[in-house]
């Protein structure tokens, strides 16, 4: 049969929107994502990303560890694996937390593509269009993102110094049933070193927690990806430890290790494990077999632990060049949290400043850039004199720098 095409005629264009699902409706980039792109230009000091420092990567691990995969085991590394991920690395992770006591075993952990496949597949398995999720005011916003392609709908409770305001749960709780009539999917909390916010949640209010997910029959999700980089003070017991039984745990390397590998894990109770493999399978089959073997050789070889203490000892000293920078150059009526670990602060300015009028009309112009708040606000109710402040990407001195050019800026603002 010959096909005969008239290239000359008018050829209507698809209206591909016509013809997307309901849910992409819901789906908006990244901020961060996209502030990234406006930051490129080597002359704007940008505490936008959340970013490890690239000068701290363990290149040479990594190339020892290609080359001796590749090597000794490439047949199987270049090869399709199990959908739950590479034996060894589950056994070495699940070994490394018991450690702060989280009840893993290797058949209970999954390897993902970062912790946000995780919270992807957390979506994908336990919310239906239009359910709640419980969570902080404000929140992550990878978390945001991944949800709401799912149709979820938030409530949302106040956080303070310590992070979560535990005691306004149960009223978050009774206000979700009162509006749609059946329960929340899940809490969602993120205990250590809070992104954005910076803040802990102190041992009580955990089992405040755990208790208050016990008494109302709900699901924990436990997201961690910051643990590891604690500066000062004691670990504290992580959530799952107390009711294992209904928490879910994310952990990822994205912070300790590098970003770029894409390596992130739940653990969850063994009967969930099906649900979360199945639900991966229809994703990517399984997460990459070659960066699971090379960062198993990383970390069997004992490289993680001194690596991390490392990273403990420099991400400190960019905090407090921060913190001390911030004292120096910023208003007096500004006020910031002081995060005992992790990657980043929050910081609130005056209610004259709205924080993302300000960065593209003032902050930029003075080559400096990060996260206006109210991205990390679900309902988009708050953040509006609020930021997120990055410490760990950029070297001290480029730090000071880009403080006091924000400094500036605040000033100008204030005055105008």
């Amino acid at each position: 049969m010959e096909l005969n095409l008239d290239l000359n005629r008018d050829i209507p264009i698809l209206d591909w929107e016509s013809y997307l699902a309901e849910r992409t409706e819901r789906m908006k980039s990244s901020a961060i994502r996209e502030l990234l792109k406006l930051t490129q230009n080597p002359d704007i000091i940008s505490f936008a990303g959340g970013l490890p420092a690239p000068e701290f990567f363990p290149m040479r691990e990594v190339e020892e560890a290609c080359c001796y995969v590749t090597e000794k085991a490439g047949k199987e590394a270049l090869q399709y694996s199990a959908t739950e991920g590479y034996g060894p690395l589950k056994e070495y992770l699940a070994n490394a937390m018991h450690k702060y006591g989280v009840p893993a075993e290797p058949e209970n952990v999954l390897l993902t593509n970062g912790s946000q496949q995780a919270l992807d597949l957390l979506g994908k398995i336990f919310i239906d269009p239009d359910q709640f999720v419980l969570t902080g005011r404000p929140t992550y916003l990878g978390a945001i993102q991944a949800w709401k392609a799912y149709q979820a709908r938030f409530h949302t409770v106040n956080l303070d110094e310590h992070g979560m305001i535990v005691d306004e749960l149960k009223h978050a709780y009774d206000k979700v049933i009162e509006d749609s009539g059946r329960p929340p999917a899940f809490i969602y909390v993120l205990p250590n070193f809070h992104n954005p916010a910076g803040t802990t949640l102190p041992l009580e209010r955990r089992k405040q927690l755990a208790e208050l997910a016990t008494e109302l029959d709900l699901p924990v999700v436990e997201d961690d990806p910051y643990g590891e980089l604690r500066y000062e003070g004691e670990d504290i017991p992580p959530i799952c430890t107390m009711i294992p039984e209904r928490t879910i745990y994310l952990g990822t390397f994205s912070k300790t290790l590098t970003p770029g590998l894409r390596l992130g894990w739940i653990v969850c109770p063994e009967k969930l494990m099906t649900r979360f493999v199945q639900a991966k399978q229809g994703c990517d089959l399984h997460t990459g077999t070659l960066v699971q073997y090379v960062a198993n050789d990383i970390c069997q070889r004992g490289f993680l632990k001194p690596h991390v203490k490392r990273l403990r000892k420099e991400y400190r000293e960019r905090r407090d060049t921060m913190l001390d920078a911030m004292e120096e150059f910023w208003p007096d009526d500004c006020s910031w949290t002081r995060p005992l670990g992790g990657l980043f602060l929050w910081a609130q300015v005056p209610e004259g400043i709205d924080t993302q009028d300000f960065l593209k009309h003032r902050a930029l112009k003075e080559n400096v850039a990060y996260v206006p708040g109210i991205h990390f606000y679900p309902n988009q109710d708050g953040g509006n004199h609020a930021m997120r402040l990055n410490f760990s990407y950029s070297p001290p001195d480029t730090i000071v720098e880009g403080i006091r050019r924000l400094g500036v800026a605040l000033k100008k603002g204030l005055q105008a």
